[in-house]
């Protein structure tokens, strides 16, 4: 595999300084107090600058990539967090549901159609409820967690079909947990039709894989 060599000129090594010293120095304060609003700012501006020094000729698409990787940290990984991963690798096992813990300490459960929807449709499968009605439980013990429910569908169709049938899954999803106490205003909703496939549209099985979906759960950096 070939190095790769990073240049940075002298405007982006001192601005690059001069960001990491605001953020280490807001750190190491003895009236420091986290605050996820202005340290995923600080965050953020410091991926910026280094985004765009690492890409150079490319400076916007190395400062928005900077600053996705800058701004991770609003969200904490506390030991109620890891007891909800835990009950819900439990309450999946065996079911094909995929339970991981993102960079950015979210809670994540990838859902398979096999147990989620029929091609087409934005029906909850009846296999896919009790892995809900566990999952609303496990909210209703943490009620400072937020939930984001993200529908997707296989490239069969066009987007005027699959934009609103990946949106009509995520919302079935928000419905069926509200029935079970979860408060709506807890669980945003986004349909991404099959603009984010994670498998090959080519193969049957690859579809299958791609009609799904992502249900990210995330506890707030206390302010």
């Amino acid at each position: 595999m070939r190095a790769m060599t990073i240049k940075l000129n002298s405007t982006a090594l001192t601005a690059l300084a001069a960001a990491s010293a605001l953020l280490l120095g807001a750190c190491a304060s003895s009236s420091y107090n986290p605050n996820p609003t202005r340290d995923t700012a600080i965050g953020a501006g410091v991926g910026a600058v280094a985004g765009a020094a690492v890409h150079g000729s490319n400076r916007t698409h190395g400062a928005l990539a900077g600053a996705a990787v800058g701004a991770l940290g609003s969200y904490i990984w506390s030991s109620q967090m890891a007891k909800q991963k835990q009950q819900m690798e439990a309450a999946t096992q065996g079911t094909g549901v995929k339970v991981t813990q993102t960079a950015d300490n979210q809670l994540k459960l990838e859902v398979p159609s096999d147990i989620s929807f029929a091609t087409g449709s934005a029906q909850l499968a009846p296999s896919l409820e009790p892995i809900l009605n566990r999952f609303a439980q496990t909210l209703n013990e943490n009620p400072k967690t937020t939930v984001r429910v993200v529908g997707h569908t296989d490239s069969t169709g066009n987007d005027a079909i699959n934009d609103p049938l990946s949106v009509n899954r995520a919302s079935s999803v928000r419905n069926y947990l509200a029935a079970r106490g979860v408060a709506s205003s807890r669980v945003s909703i986004d349909g991404r039709g099959a603009r984010e496939p994670i498998a090959d549209n080519n193969t049957e099985a690859g579809r299958a894989r791609n009609r799904r979906v992502d249900i990210f759960v995330g506890e707030a950096a206390p302010t």
